[in-house]
């Protein structure tokens, strides 16, 4: 971790693993992650057990990654992303007791090497972000975005491709 980050508030388990001269801001939550060299991480970041961020990534506050998520190097996070590692998501399990991890299925997300998800983005689980893809701000990623694609909206569509 580099010793310039403001650490207050900043809360990360003996199980997760930093890379070098790792950045991190106030109010951050780590536990059983993986984090890459030089990558930083904003203010109200959570990233849970079983994600990992590759070197010189950007995330950005009030960001979510979940369980099942890697996230490729030199990725951009914008402001307020969220993963979403369930598509079926409840409370309790047949027979109304609550849902342990047994009752359900982690599905896995992968963010390419040198995408950028814009700010206020949801990605659903069981999708792939291509290599330098980007993803507009807003939008609902319901199925993978191609490599080099610019794509945007609710359900995100393609808008471009390189």
């Amino acid at each position: 971790m580099n010793p310039d980050s403001n650490t207050m508030g900043v809360r990360v388990a003996p199980d997760v693993k930093l890379g070098r001269d790792v950045k991190m801001f106030a109010f951050v939550n780590l536990y059983g992650c993986e984090i890459g060299d030089e990558t930083k991480i904003g203010t109200f970041v959570e990233i849970q057990k079983g994600a990992s961020i590759g070197a010189r990534c950007k995330i950005s506050s009030h960001t979510f990654i979940c369980e099942g998520v890697t996230i490729e190097d030199e990725v951009f996070i914008g402001h307020g992303v969220t993963f979403v590692n369930d598509r079926h998501p409840r409370a309790t399990a047949d027979g109304g007791a609550l849902q342990t991890e047994a009752d359900w299925e982690c599905q896995r997300t992968f963010v390419r090497k040198g995408a950028s998800i814009g700010s206020g983005v949801t990605l659903l689980g069981g999708v792939t972000v291509g290599e330098k893809a980007l993803v507009g701000a807003g939008s609902v990623v319901t199925r993978d975005v191609p490599a080099g694609a610019t794509v945007a909206g609710n359900p995100a569509r393609v808008l471009s491709k390189k």
